[in-house]
């Protein structure tokens, strides 16, 4: 037990007298760099047009010029996707943006 106890306190007593041992000499850090100045490419952002018809609206997504996706939301109903993945033409539709992976999460060992 009082092999426990004498552990302990050197557990303790050891940051403390390492915090004591601060060199003398010492010299604040000097201000760091500001962040170089990047500006974004505006040709990457995507170009989104919002067309209704009655209560219904689609809104294409384009880069370049090129549609790559649309989302349509339906008056009743839930959104949907249009994904152009192979670029020829033909959409897919999807229901969410979801990719559905999903990374394997075992329980290795509980306490």
């Amino acid at each position: 037990m009082r092999k426990i106890i004498l552990f302990c306190l050197f557990c303790i007593a050891l940051p403390v007298a390492a915090q004591t041992t601060r060199p003398k000499n010492l010299e604040p850090l000097p201000d760091p760099l500001p962040p170089p100045m990047i500006k974004a490419d505006e040709s990457l952002e995507p170009q989104v047009t919002i067309r209704k018809s009655g209560e219904d609206s689609v809104e294409e997504f384009r880069i370049s010029g090129r549609l790559y996706m649309m989302k349509v939301t339906p008056r009743s109903g839930v959104p949907y996707y249009l994904i152009d993945h192979r670029g020829d033409g033909k959409f897919a539709r999807e229901e969410s943006l979801d990719s559905g992976m999903r990374p394997p999460m075992w329980v290795i060992h509980e306490f």
